[in-house]
């Protein structure tokens, strides 16, 4: 896939972002290879776009979600501003791609991990944390769920699904708590829907903040201060509906209510 045809196909997803649309498949030609080639579009999104990133999602840390998927590592995105809100949200259901709603640690950097010959370790990166939330990430796509639904590539392409962030109070002393072990539960206009915890999708929400930071390193991007970090979903992923409220609550961590209008 040449240059010139990865910028046609980045021309296109800035496009669909900036009109907040979607189309069914996509032309073969302008599917990317492979992962690498889909990442550098990504970058030519932004570019395209011109928007600050400021933040970053993250999907499919464990096999089962890779599965699903249809990948074989995890994936990450870029989120722009002004798409990283405080809880409550509402979002208007006829004017989102696709939306799902993903229940996510969210961490906020306080120091940038820029690019470097060694890799970041876990205590490097949970230094460089300055303050973990219970979070909703408004996942979206610009690619139809239909018979025509393009690969895995076209896809990151696109920033792996990326839409808003809904983030609530930080959570106090979050380093001397049991994050990984704090079941997280679901609701969806009052009903149970999922449950999850971090032990089970993500083992802590710094690991895939740590992958992410090497991954963006190697590639020579980075991470910046100030940046908030989708880390993964703890409780899979479901359609909603217009009219539906979901509530996502993280016990004594607090709660994260988001809308679909």
């Amino acid at each position: 896939m040449d240059q010139p045809t990865q910028r046609e196909l980045a021309r296109l997803l800035a496009t669909l972002r900036r009109e907040g649309r979607q189309q069914s498949g996509l032309d073969q030609r302008l599917v990317p290879p492979d992962k690498p080639t889909a990442y550098r579009v990504a970058r030519m999104v932004e570019e395209e776009l011109g928007r600050t990133v400021a933040g970053w999602k993250i999907a499919a840390m464990k096999e089962g979600l890779q599965r699903e998927l249809r990948t074989d590592s995890p994936i990450y995105g870029r989120v722009y501003a002004p798409r990283i809100k405080t809880a409550p949200v509402t979002v208007e259901h006829a004017r989102q791609c696709s939306p799902i709603p993903e229940v996510e640690y969210q961490a906020r950097l306080g120091a940038d991990l820029p690019p470097r010959e060694a890799p970041y370790s876990i205590a490097e990166v949970e230094e460089a944390v300055a303050s973990l939330h219970p979070g909703v990430e408004l996942a979206e796509c610009r690619f139809v769920h239909d018979a025509a639904f393009p690969p895995l590539p076209a896809i990151l392409a696109d920033g792996a699904g990326s839409g808003t962030i809904a983030y609530g109070p930080p959570i106090e002393n979050w380093r001397e708590r049991d994050i990984a072990g704090q079941e997280v539960v679901l609701t969806c206009n009052g009903i149970l829907r999922r449950k999850g915890s971090a032990a089970i999708a993500l083992d802590h929400p710094i690991v895939p903040v740590t992958w992410l930071a090497n991954e963006l390193s190697r590639t020579g991007i980075g991470l910046k201060a100030g940046q908030m970090i989708s880390t993964g979903t703890l409780t899979g992923m479901l359609r909603p509906k217009a009219g539906e409220t979901f509530v996502a609550d993280f016990g004594p961590f607090g709660s994260v209510t988001v809308t679909y209008a």
